[in-house]
């Protein structure tokens, strides 16, 4: 799975999605996996494959999931278990990305019922719901490990409080559904019914969330 993601990555950050070009996928004595939009030359390269560019970026996503899927561990217990179970996790990752325990676990509990095995119809997989194509982007090698979709997506929420210069509405908005559509909709919640709703229900756990460590 990690050379699947190490494509995704560099797909990603080298590739014109729109374009129809050829990608080559290469390995050399190493075993190092290399993805490019053209022949590589030498001899320490031996191709593996070519295909079509699109084909490759809709592929990859379905090929991470169904290849992780089947080594994953049963998540433990019911929902009360399992947050006990990642408490001390998720509070250790929110102090390392400057975030509020109780917002992580709000969005942890909103994605996934603090459930590593929970896979959306979107193909978003783990306790922090990652996209494929968002696990590469932080650098998450496996996204079924809990504690790196943990991270993966604890980064991802930061950079967006970042971006939007913290405000947590919209942060939330565009963990739902993208900082791109929250830019396109002049930085607003986008008119989506999911995703205003997604971020009523973090908001209101974080609030009980608050609540429950005050007492």
């Amino acid at each position: 799975m990690r050379d699947v993601l190490r494509g995704v990555i560099l797909l990603l950050l080298f590739l014109p999605v729109p374009s129809l070009a050829d990608v080559y996928k290469y390995v050399d004595a190493d075993g190092m996996i290399y993805f490019s939009d053209q022949p590589l030359t030498g001899t320490k390269y031996r191709l593996e494959w070519k295909r079509e560019t699109k084909r490759v970026i809709e592929e990859k996503p379905r090929k991470v999931v169904a290849a992780g899927r089947r080594r994953l561990a049963p998540a433990p217990g019911p929902a009360s278990a399992r947050r006990a179970h990642y408490a001390t996790l998720i509070e250790s990752t929110a102090r390392q990305f400057n975030l509020h325990p109780e917002l992580l676990h709000a969005v942890v509990r909103t994605e996934s019922a603090y459930n590593p095995s929970a896979v959306s119809s979107a193909g978003a997989v783990g306790l922090m719901q990652l996209m494929p194509a968002t696990a590469a982007r932080y650098g998450v090698s496996d996204i079924w490990d809990p504690g790196q979709n943990l991270r993966g997506g604890a980064r991802y929420l930061r950079d967006l409080l970042n971006l939007f210069e913290h405000d947590l509405r919209l942060a939330l908005a565009a963990y739902n559904a993208g900082e791109g559509a929250v830019i396109r909709h002049g930085r607003q919640i986008p008119p989506y019914p999911e995703t205003q709703s997604y971020v009523r229900k973090v908001l209101q756990l974080l609030w009980a969330e608050r609540g429950s460590a005050g007492s």
